[in-house]
This record gives structure tokens, sequence and C-alpha cells, in this order.
């Protein structure tokens, strides 16, 4: 049986988008992919359908580098109104109760430290976590909202930035993977002694990406019967392992870790980079300006991960 020929082209690199409010990950990605006429697309973090920002899209190789960008420090900015919660934490939720008391901001200064470093934090009951092999989104729009265990999450920054009114305080957040701005909105509004969700979040940064690299959704989408979009406008595949330290190898120490072959930490004394975590963590290889591909330091080895 003759082996079918993906349709589209092969095409490899990143594409930071500008998600527009309304649509879902998937939606941005379905889209970009039929402009440029791609054969293989991802995207490296979801958004919710309410945000906007910085939302990347993996073309053909850059997908195998999709959990590094997803590991990456992210930075959000969001509004939270007081005085009322909702079923999903956000403004596009139902009304689950409402509260007359706004905090001030002396009052939220107060409270933020509570929310910054290594917390425990309960993700919305709209989420896409699984449970018992179900999505908590599915069971809560089924009328049974799932109740979920707290997680520890990392939150390096939650600064107030804005108070353009008694109901309204903008924030900015620096966090690690997996930590819901829903949550941390809907529980400091509560350690303030009120009710809260997110009206408006926009993503700044995913890792080595921002905001002022990324492009408007409506520039990129192209009309019916015009040729596809141009790919000049696609970042290399390895940008997306940008924040991750580098470490310079001999051609036939590259040689070899291309072919499996571990390398001894001995042999590397004085190239390992400080920020390189000897004891588990990943390393950016490279030879001649060439990005090889990710490496993990472990147990007196460079151990080849993710060959590129």
């Amino acid at each position: 049986m003759r082996q079918r020929k993906p349709r589209g082209r092969k095409l490899d690199g990143w594409l930071i988008v500008d998600k527009p409010p309304g649509l879902t990950s998937t939606d941005v990605v379905n889209r970009v992919r039929r402009a440029f006429d791609a054969q293989k697309a991802g995207h490296g973090g979801t958004l919710d359908p309410l945000a906007t920002g910085v939302l990347p899209v993996a073309f053909g190789a850059a997908t195998k580098t999709v959990p590094y960008v997803m590991d990456g420090t992210k930075v959000y900015r969001f509004t939270l109104r007081f005085g009322e919660a909702r079923d999903t934490d956000d403004a596009d939720g139902q009304v689950t109760g409402r509260s007359e008391a706004r905090p001030s901001d002396a009052a939220i200064a107060a409270a933020l430290p509570g929310f910054r470093g290594e917390i425990m934090q309960v993700p919305p009951a709209f989420s896409a976590i699984k449970v018992a092999g179900e999505r908590a989104y599915d069971l809560a729009r089924a009328g049974a909202p799932p109740a979920l265990e707290a997680r520890p999450a990392r939150v390096d920054r939650f600064d107030l930035v804005a108070r353009p009114d008694a109901d309204t305080a903008v924030f900015e957040v620096q966090s690690g993977k997996g930590v819901y701005m829903r949550s941390l909105a809907r529980d400091l509004a509560a350690a303030c002694g009120t009710l809260g969700h997110v009206a408006a979040l926009r993503r700044l940064r995913v890792g080595p990406f921002a905001e002022q690299g990324a492009i408007p959704l409506d520039k990129l989408l192209r009309a019916e019967d015009t040729p596809p979009t141009s790919p000049d406008v696609l970042l290399p595949v390895a940008t997306a392992l940008a924040d991750i330290p580098a470490l310079a190898l001999t051609e036939a120490e590259a040689f070899g870790l291309g072919h499996g072959q571990a390398i001894s930490l001995v042999t590397l004394m004085g190239r390992i980079p400080p920020a390189a975590d000897p004891d588990g963590g990943l390393a950016r290889a490279m030879a001649g300006g060439r990005v090889i591909g990710l490496c993990r330091l472990e147990d007196g080895w460079l151990k080849p991960e993710r060959l590129l």
C-alpha cells in the first residue's frame, strides 16, 4: 500500500503570533498552518480564548523543541476585577458570587508576598487538567466541576502596576510552567477579603520569545486563491533554545554526541557554563556556531537528549 504524501509545504521554524481575543490557541495554529500551507504545526503554550499576546507556533522540526519553550519563564499582565466571582475565574464565565468589598492599594501590597516564590495553587475548574481521564473543563461544562487539588507553582514576580479605579487593578507576573493567572487573581482577591476574576489577560513573554517580536494574526493570514504566506518571517528552530546555557564542543565531540555517545564532564571542565546545573541540568550543545542539540548533565556525563 502506497504511503500517502503529507499535504502542504515542509517548513521548519518558529512563528511568534500576537494572538487576538476570542480564539483558542488551536484555532490560531490551524489558521496559520493553512496560511503558510505547512505540513506540521503546533503551539508552545496554551492561551485562553479571552487572552491576547505571545503565542509561539512551531513548524516542522521546531515541534521537537516545544517542551523546552513551555518550560521557559513566562511574563503576563492581567487586570483583576474586584467584586464578582465567575465560574471560569475570568470574564467569559457566569457570575457565581458578589462582594461589595474593595481592597486598598495597601491591602493588596500586604497580600502579594504570600503569592510569590514557591506556592501551592488550586487550578481553575475550567482547565485542561485531566480528572479520571476527563478534562476538567468538560466536567465543569457538564455541571459537575471537579474539586481539583492544589499543586506546586513558582511565581518569580507578582507586582501591582496600575490601579485604574476601585474596581480594578493591573498586575504583572513572571512565573514558571503551569501557573494559572486566573487562580492568582481569584486567590489574591480572596486574600484581600473580596471576590474577583481576570477581566483582561496578555502574555508578554514565553522563554526567549517576547511581545516585541510578535506579529498580529491578521497580518499573517491570506485571502483564498492567493500564494501561501512567505516563510521569511519564521525564526530558526534553535531560537527556542536561546535561554538554555550554551556549551562549546569540538567537531569530534559533536560527532560522537550526534551518534548517541555521552561525554565525560571531566573532559569538558572549564567549558561548562556556570548556569548549567551539573545535577540534571540542560545545556545547548554548540559546535562552530551550530546548535547540535540539547544535552543533560547527569552522573558526571553530558548525555544527548534531543538532537537537531
